[in-house]
């Protein structure tokens, strides 16, 4: 982002940080799980790092933070933040849990690794021309790829509204999501305006931090960060 567009709101994906299924690579959903002691460094680690005054994630210049409402989700908001700026945020009414930030609901794929879940359609008579693709074929007796495009453009609506009247930065107006490696995904897709199966290949490793915001301070050209320049210390 170009120091023109600096003050253009923005949107921070911050992905729970390990869980002992994140590790192993198993699909985690609506299972609740807390974060392993690596989990927890790694949210120690990059919340030091990037929140706080001054810091790329400033509460002074947060408008909302909405968390997934599974515990990994909450524990990492509550590690990463300092206990002073959670009550100023709590306080200011700054802080939700919401739905629309769960995780992909997996259905029958909850718990499984990615050649489990293939192996089973197969069972099933699915996919016998080409391999399973979440973003496309969604999950047995869980959330298709459209029911996840509704709720996250709920929230994008909601998000852009909050935006609209402040795009040279007039009033504090990032945004913090604290929730999941598909949600986070899915949601830089459509913020962007693509389908879910458009194939954009995105990674978000467990307690990292993703930055979507505009450019050209416009409300019609949503944009992803792919690098940023940290604020200088004093």
């Amino acid at each position: 982002m170009p120091d023109k567009d600096s003050s253009t709101p923005r949107v921070f994906l911050y992905r729970h940080g390990q869980t002992e299924w994140s590790k192993n690579g198993r699909y985690t959903g609506i299972t609740e799980l807390e974060l392993t002691q690596d989990g927890v460094n790694q949210v120690n680690a990059s919340g030091k790092m990037i929140v706080g005054s001054g810091r790329l994630i400033d509460p002074s210049k947060l408008v909302h933070v909405y968390i997934s409402p599974r515990k990994r989700a909450v524990q990492t908001f509550d590690i990463a933040f300092s206990d002073a700026d959670k009550q100023a945020l709590k306080d200011a009414k700054k802080v939700s849990e919401t739905e629309r930030l769960a995780e992909w609901g997996y259905g029958e794929y909850e718990g499984l690794l990615t050649k489990q879940i293939r192996a089973l359609r197969k069972e099933h008579g699915l996919d016998t021309e080409r391999e399973w693709d979440i973003w496309r074929d969604g999950c047995e007796g869980g959330e298709s790829a459209q029911q996840v495009t509704d709720r996250i453009d709920d929230l994008i609506r909601e998000i852009r509204a909050a935006h609209k009247d402040n795009m040279h930065g007039e009033n504090p107006s990032d945004i913090v999501l604290v929730a999941h490696g598909h949600l986070l995904r899915a949601f830089t897709k459509r913020w962007l305006g693509y389908p879910m199966e458009f194939p954009l290949s995105l990674m978000l490793d467990p307690g990292a931090v993703g930055v979507l915001s505009y450019q050209h301070h416009s409300i019609d050209e949503p944009a992803m960060l792919v690098g940023y320049g940290f604020p200088i210390q004093e």
